[in-house]
């Protein structure tokens, strides 16, 4: 757990990416790993940071963006962090959103969650229940945020999840119960993309995650959808999606 008190001065809302390396991707298999053929030709197995299925965001033949670590103790020298799709780059690492949307708030990027002093990060909230951070600010009810990554985007339309989750739905439950304690609460979607239109819960694929959703909707708990812009330099916030949730 991190506090930090914050001058919006003196923060950045950007996460800028590490120098970034070329390459066509070959496959993304067991979940954690992809092949990647490089400009010189070589071929690399780098780590996917990303848990999903990457439905539509996974595609051989791609062009991919890998960082390289020297670090002796990784397993793999290099991480997936982008990908080139027809309509947009994709950012595919999901430790990247809860940092950006760290950084935003501190910066008083996100005009839903501005007034606060303390931002506390990776907050234990009960027994092996942890929420993504905490905003505590003078005469303010303490604020709990969790962070999903977003990247599956059909016809201009992001979806959350890309797969059946457990674990999100375990969060929603979470902020349900924080909000009946007094608690304000909100579930934070950041679309890793620049083509989209607007957000839903992805029925189709985790109907109960969907059914989840509304209902902790219906108690209290807020709803912040954002896009982004990237490019190859770093990804920044950039506008409010609105979201459906018939």
């Amino acid at each position: 757990m991190e506090m930090e008190k914050f001058n919006p001065d003196e923060v950045s809302a950007e996460v800028v990416w590490p120098k970034l390396i070329s390459g066509t991707l070959i496959k993304r298999y067991k979940r954690f790993l992809a092949d990647v053929k490089l400009r010189n030709h070589r071929i690399v197995t780098a780590h996917c940071p990303n848990s999903g299925s990457m439905k539509a965001c996974s595609e051989p033949g791609r062009t991919v963006y890998l960082s390289r670590h020297n670090n002796p103790k990784r397993k793999l020298t290099y991480t997936w962090e982008l990908i080139e799709m027809p309509t947009s780059l994709v950012g595919v690492n999901t430790m990247v959103p809860n940092r950006l949307v760290y950084n935003s708030i501190r910066s008083s990027s996100v005009t839903e969650l501005t007034g606060y002093e303390d931002v506390i990060r990776e907050v234990t909230t009960g027994k092996g229940s942890r929420i993504d951070l905490r905003l505590d600010g003078p005469g303010k009810e303490p604020c709990y945020v969790e962070v999903k990554n977003c990247t599956l985007v059909e016809n201009g339309v992001a979806a959350f999840p890309d797969a059946v989750t457990s674990r999100g739905l375990k969060h929603l439950r979470e902020l349900q119960k924080l909000h009946r304690q007094g608690c304000r609460c909100a579930m934070f979607f950041l679309i890793q993309r620049m083509d989209v239109k607007r957000f839903k819960p992805a029925d189709h694929i985790d109907p109960d995650y969907g059914k989840g959703l509304r209902r902790a909707v219906k108690d209290g708990v807020e709803i912040i959808v954002y896009d982004t812009i990237i490019d190859l330099t770093g990804i920044r916030l950039n506008r409010q999606i609105p979201y459906v949730l018939e």
